[in-house]
């Protein structure tokens, strides 16, 4: 028996001795989860025999458990690499059809546009609403994909915010005679802005706004140089009146509707009518000179996609040549109700098994799942010092069971040798 317990002790040593050293070698590898080697005393049982009175006979090897604490996060700068901070796995598309799931976040582009790992695993995400930009979280995830080349098409501008300040000291843009000293009359536009807004076929039109302050102290007059086309020259598109604390009034402020007709733009052959909501309620009137803080508008012409972003959110951002950076997709995480069970397939991936339980799928902190980090990687969890002091311990094991079997042949050699 004792050489069965001896022999039990060399394999288990040796095992331990396997899986630290598979620990060691992947060291650097991205995303890897250590394991570690745990043993269980190995006993024969016998009918009748006494507690207290049976000798074991080894040890055995119970379980090769994985370790799925955090690892460190470096940042790479790569704008597809992403890393986990937290609770839950990327979840792949093998070449066969089969899912995966890694902690891996080295994605890259093939020639087809498809998001990939490595190893040829497609990334699985949820697609978004175009408009609201929202993940369709209800939906499966599905493989990511962004064919090179992808095309945007043209938006009609419908939508224009402005954030400006007219200045309250501005004198009635008539002038006033009557005044002493007497005001003289100032140009028609005591202000002006402009913008370029876009047609249903892309073409820029220039939008030019322009504001004249009345005779009313919190009133001006609002004129575009495109509305002749289809109202009286020199009749204003809308008016806007301020209270006393210089905020426009009534709250909340409707926007002004203006029909464009860009039939006077040398640029385009072929006018389009644009009609626009123009947003006024982030325009004051105080008492400090006239400025334009910012100005938006949703339309756009059309573009190509040049570049891709991985946000913090698992977003994919898609930039296109026209300027704009639209969400085309976002990235799924898995999470399990016991990760120990999933099993390691090799490639930094596990697959699920009947121990892991169901993958439940959504979306980066959302539920028990961690933040995403963008330009960034997860290095491999080993602890180098630990396992090189495991490995000292695993040698003094595998010695000490080989001398047990030196020992117990000196023991029989004697007894053999008996006169």
């Amino acid at each position: 028996m004792s050489f069965q317990q001896a022999l039990s002790g060399l394999n288990a040593a040796a095992r331990n001795l396997d899986v630290i050293g598979h620990n060691i070698a992947n060291s650097g590898t991205t995303g890897f989860k250590s394991s570690r080697a745990e043993f269980a005393e190995a006993m024969a049982s016998a009918a009748g025999s006494a507690s207290g009175q049976s000798v074991g006979i080894g040890v055995n090897v119970a379980a090769v458990s994985q370790q799925f604490k955090q690892g460190d996060i470096t940042a790479t700068g790569n704008n597809l690499d992403v890393a986990i901070n937290g609770n839950g796995f990327f979840m792949l598309r093998q070449p066969d059809g089969t899912e995966a799931y890694t902690r891996a976040g080295n994605f890259k582009l093939d020639k087809d546009g498809n998001l990939k790992t490595n190893s040829n695993d497609q990334i699985l995400g949820f697609p978004v609403d175009l408009t609201t930009g929202k993940a369709l979280t209800g939906t499966q995830p599905v493989p990511m994909s962004f064919p090179s080349g992808q095309a945007m098409p043209a938006k009609s501008t419908t939508q224009v915010a402005l954030t400006m300040n007219l200045d309250a000291r501005a004198h009635n843009a008539a002038g006033d005679p009557a005044a002493t000293p007497p005001v003289a009359a100032t140009p028609r536009a005591t202000y002006g802005t402009s913008l370029e807004v876009f047609d249903s076929q892309g073409v820029a039109t220039p939008l030019s706004l322009y504001f004249v302050k009345t005779a009313n102290p919190n009133e001006w007059e609002i004129y575009t140089t495109l509305d002749e086309t289809v109202q009286a020259p020199g009749s204003p598109v809308g008016k806007l009146t301020f209270d006393d604390a210089g905020n426009p009034t009534p709250q909340p402020l409707p926007p002004l509707a203006i029909v464009l007709n860009a039939s006077n733009n040398p640029n385009n052959p072929n006018p389009a009518t644009i009609n626009l909501n123009v947003d006024f309620a982030k325009v004051t009137q105080f008492g400090t000179k006239f400025s334009v803080n910012d100005i938006k508008q949703d339309g756009y012409t059309a573009g190509t996609m040049t570049g891709l972003n991985i946000s913090k959110d698992g977003s994919i951002v898609a930039t296109y040549s026209n300027g704009v950076k639209r969400t085309e997709g976002q990235l799924s995480l898995a999470s399990f109700t016991n990760p120990q069970g999933l099993a390691s397939v090799g490639d930094n991936k596990w697959v699920s098994t009947p121990d892991s339980g169901v993958v439940v799928a959504g979306l980066a902190q959302t539920g028990t799942l961690g933040t995403l980090q963008s330009g960034a990687l997860e290095g491999s969890n080993v602890d180098l010092t630990a396992e090189l002091v495991d490995m000292m311990t695993a040698q003094r094991a595998y010695q000490s069971n080989a001398q047990a079997i030196k020992t117990q042949d000196q023991v029989f050699s004697t007894l053999v040798n008996l006169r």
